[in-house]
């Protein structure tokens, strides 16, 4: 069975770190590969990228990871979205290794 995994969506790599080291203090959680995002409406942005984080773990674990990320990032530079997967289907699995960060 996957572990649960957490998705935060945040503006900026910043708090994406701010956001990372937070969740990971507050849980027993992995963090896996950022993602990056630079929408069509970039200029109005707080901050012209979006930063997903990606916390594994068990359900509990993953929440509270969420939730204390959430807030670290909202005193840096805002949340975009979140959510956790309790179990993830082997497409979704498939989708959540793919990431931008590593293109131009």
């Amino acid at each position: 069975m996957a572990k649960a995994v957490g998705i935060l969506e945040v503006f900026g790599l910043v708090a994406g770190f701010v956001a990372a080291d937070a969740g990971c203090k507050a849980a027993d959680v992995v963090v896996e590969n950022f993602d990056k995002n630079k929408p069509g409406n970039a200029d109005a942005l707080p901050v012209p990228l979006i930063v997903s984080i990606k916390f594994r773990g068990d359900v509990s674990a993953v929440s509270a990871a969420i939730e204390a990320a959430a807030e670290a990032a909202e005193r840096v530079s805002g949340v975009v979205s979140k959510h956790v997967i309790p179990s993830p289907e082997s497409d979704t699995e498939k989708m959540l290794k793919l990431n931008a960060l590593d293109k131009n």
